[in-house]
């Protein structure tokens, strides 16, 4: 799959993301009752014509989290559940958990419209909406009086970062070895790449998304480490790239919740600090604003690190993590400044060949990343 179509996994509910040997116990949220996707379809709601009425639609026909159940059912989840010694990925809450989340709640809150097999649907983001099914569509009900009645508030990025990472983010090492693919959370170009059934803030959000998420992505990463330490390189390393991008980031913008540039040799008490610096960004991300000159600095600032890597400042492991989410933000950077000037950075060439280098990390050549980064500075001065 390519990195820039980065669609990983699937979009849960914001439940405890680190799942390890044992059976997970049943998740009991409280309040409401899952009325299942046939809820929502009707063509005077959202399985109708018209922009405001095709919600349903979009989900059903276009939405890669529809497949998310029939994922456990291939050979490649099979042999998964083999390795993790599980009778079947599709029965299992270790999988099912985000695979199939609806499977996890008590049955005492699913009317009998629910199906396993509709993956991650409507209430997964949306919460259950037995509370405010028949009433969210009333003109005198305002979009507080929906979140009062149950539903989620997604308009706040804070809100739909912290949802969508539970299971975009976090991934047991022994589900990696199992043969899982690695997670990645990048809020902005998985929204993009949805496809999307909303409309966005303003011409710059998308720099908001990418930077809250960024922040709730380490702030359950560190949550994670601090709850369950791992002193297996690959941890370490995966949670290294992404405290240093959000240090290097906030330190280049100047943004009043400064992320510390993490440790090497990390130790709980870092991770538990890390965690709490990490929410603060988040929260302050999620109402940051944006302008051409902002996003244009800090993609400059990002673009001048390649003597990070020509002098290889950590391991290979850290510096391919490193790079990895280095090339990602970039990526969204750039897609701001080309979507809010009016004309294309003709960087697309050198940007390509940066995502070719964090393919495969168990080859990652930092001198060679760093020469690419230099080319792809020297396109975008060009550029202007």
């Amino acid at each position: 799959m390519s990195l820039r179509a980065v669609t990983i996994c699937i979009l849960g509910l914001a439940v405890a993301p680190v799942l390890r040997a044992k059976e997970p116990r049943q998740i009991q949220e409280s309040g409401g009752t899952f009325v299942g996707s046939v809820g929502c379809k009707s063509s005077s709601c959202h399985g109708g014509a018209g922009e405001k009425r095709s919600q349903y639609f979009t989900w059903n026909r276009k939405d890669f989290h529809t497949k998310a159940f029939t994922v456990l059912l291939d050979s490649r989840s099979a042999r998964i559940a083999e390795s993790l010694g599980i009778p079947t990925a599709q029965t299992s809450a270790r999988c099912t958990v985000c695979h199939s989340p609806l499977q996890s709640v008590a049955l005492n809150r699913l009317t009998p419209n629910v199906h396993p097999d509709e993956g991650v649907s409507c209430e997964t983001c949306h919460g259950a909406a037995s509370g405010w099914l028949r009433g969210h569509t009333r003109q005198d009900w305002t979009y507080n009086t929906r979140v009062g009645a149950g539903m989620r508030d997604l308009r706040s990025l804070y809100v739909r970062a912290t949802a969508c990472a539970a299971c975009h983010q976090s991934l047991a090492p022994e589900l990696l070895k199992a043969g899982h693919p690695d997670l990645f959370f990048e809020l902005d170009s998985q929204s993009v790449a949805e496809p999307k059934h909303w409309k966005d803030d303003d011409a710059w959000s998308g720099l908001r998304e990418w930077l809250t998420g960024q922040a709730v992505a380490l702030r359950e990463m560190s949550w994670a480490l601090a709850s369950d330490l791992q002193n297996d390189e690959w941890s370490n390393a995966r949670w290294n790239g992404l405290a240093w991008l959000c240090a290097t980031a906030t330190s280049a913008a100047a943004i009043s919740s400064p992320v510390t540039q993490p440790s090497i040799s990390p130790n709980r008490s870092d991770f538990t600090s890390m965690q709490t610096e990490a929410d603060a960004l988040a929260r302050r991300a999620s109402v940051s604003n944006w302008s051409e000159g902002s996003a244009r600095n800090l993609l400059a600032s990002l673009a001048a690190l390649d003597s990070e890597f020509s002098a290889r400042t950590a391991t290979v492991p850290v510096l391919g993590q490193r790079a990895k989410r280095l090339v990602l933000a970039l990526d969204r950077l750039a897609n701001a400044l080309n979507q809010n000037r009016g004309w294309r950075l003709k960087v697309d060439a050198e940007l390509n060949q940066l995502f070719q280098d964090v393919k495969t990390l168990d080859s990652f050549d930092a001198s060679a990343f760093a020469a690419h980064l230099k080319a792809f500075r020297d396109a975008l001065d060009k550029a202007g």
